[in-house]
């Protein structure tokens, strides 16, 4: 019996798809494979432990750097629900963060840490006895990465070197997710696949591209397990940069103001609610062993132009939303996409959220926060 015939078994009953599935495992793990076809009697042992066992994170010490953003704080809720130990990289604090709105603070230990400064990044994983770090912290702003290139390349590089370098000279550190972007694809991005060149052109978008390059670099070079993630456009509560599109159109459904666009209305992007961008996460560093070294991409399908946007969201909330096109965003890339099936076969991620239900969650979050803000 072949390598493959025998992974094709292993897939059948796991009912993921095959084709890429088995050829994940013939370049990661073929040594395991002759193992199987050698003594098929532990064929059973051995498919429980590649692909069932997960790295349960219930009282183990993590790290969430970000933990005060959109996904950060989503990130921490859940693993404060897991019963996980969590510990936070703080540089500023904002009183209507999602993470403050929740009060999560009060369940963590808060860490004051700017990630370019390698001494306190090494300090805060070394002293806490961190042992899975989520590496969510970044400048996420395309408009200030414009503005300010060097402190976006400064935060979203070298902050990432930082907290590679800890984790490489901890000896506690079980594994680490480092927070990439459909941006590192640069402008050729229909649909991509993980093996995908990195192409970024656009300060931010070049941050991304190195911040995955050297991701997984330390994951070749000295064996650390990381593993990366690559998400499409992530909306939900507690965005606080009204510039980006969802929050926009938000604030003009129920602030009744007009939207201006910056793009002439045909960007067409992928959007992914942020609650599955946890589970994505996590879906990671659970199952550290296989996705160690690799790249996965995180979607959901949800695929639309500006315009066909803010008509489906109207449609969601039955409220419309007026919009004026004023068309002046420079270097943006016209159409971007995710095919996330390695993530659905290889960690059997999916999408638990509907975009009308992503988008209702939104929705009442917004409708607070405008109330509050007035």
């Amino acid at each position: 019996m072949g390598v493959r015939s025998v992974l094709e078994g292993l897939v059948n009953v796991r009912g993921a798809s095959a084709p890429l599935f088995v050829d994940f495992f013939i370049k990661n793990h073929y040594t395991k494979v002759r193992t199987l076809i050698a003594y098929p009697c532990i064929k059973t042992i051995a498919y429980r432990r590649w692909h069932v066992t997960k790295h349960d994170l219930r009282g183990r010490n993590v790290l969430v750097t970000g933990a005060t953003g959109l996904v950060g704080g989503h990130l921490t809720e859940k693993l404060i629900a897991m019963g996980a130990h969590v510990h936070i990289t703080c540089r500023a604090s904002n009183p209507w963060s999602y993470f403050a709105g929740k009060k999560l603070g009060d369940h963590v230990v808060s860490a004051t840490c700017d990630i370019k400064d390698a001494q306190r990044v090494l300090d805060v994983v070394t002293r806490y006895e961190i042992e899975h770090i989520f590496h969510v912290a970044a400048q996420p702003i395309v408009n200030t990465a414009f503005v300010n290139p060097r402190e976006t390349l400064e935060t979203n590089i070298m902050g990432t070197v930082n907290v590679l370098e800890a984790a490489r000279r901890s000896t506690m550190v079980k594994g680490v997710v480092v927070a990439s972007s459909d941006k590192a694809y640069g402008k050729k991005c229909d649909n991509a696949t993980e093996d995908a060149p990195m192409a970024g052109d656009h300060p931010y978008d070049v941050s991304k591209s190195c911040t995955d390059l050297i991701a997984r670099t330390y994951a070749k070079t000295y064996g650390l397990p990381v593993a990366v993630s690559r998400f499409g456009n992530i909306y939900g509560p507690g965005d606080l940069n009204l510039n980006r599109i969802v929050p926009g159109i938000m604030r003009a459904t129920w602030c009744c103001e007009p939207l201006e666009l910056r793009s002439d209305g045909q960007f067409v992007r992928d959007y992914v609610y942020v609650k599955d961008v946890a589970d994505g996460y996590v879906a990671l560093m659970e199952q550290m062993d296989i996705s160690k070294g690799e790249a996965f991409n995180f979607s959901t399908g949800y695929n639309f132009t500006v315009i066909e946007l803010i008509d489906a969201i109207a449609k969601t909330l039955k409220r419309k939303c007026e919009y004026v096109i004023r068309s002046t965003q420079k270097n943006e890339i016209p159409s971007q996409s995710l095919s996330f099936e390695k993530a659905t076969s290889i960690l059997g991620w999916r999408s638990q959220y509907t975009f009308e239900e992503g988008i209702e969650y939104t929705s009442m979050w917004y409708r607070k926060y405008f109330k509050m803000e007035r």
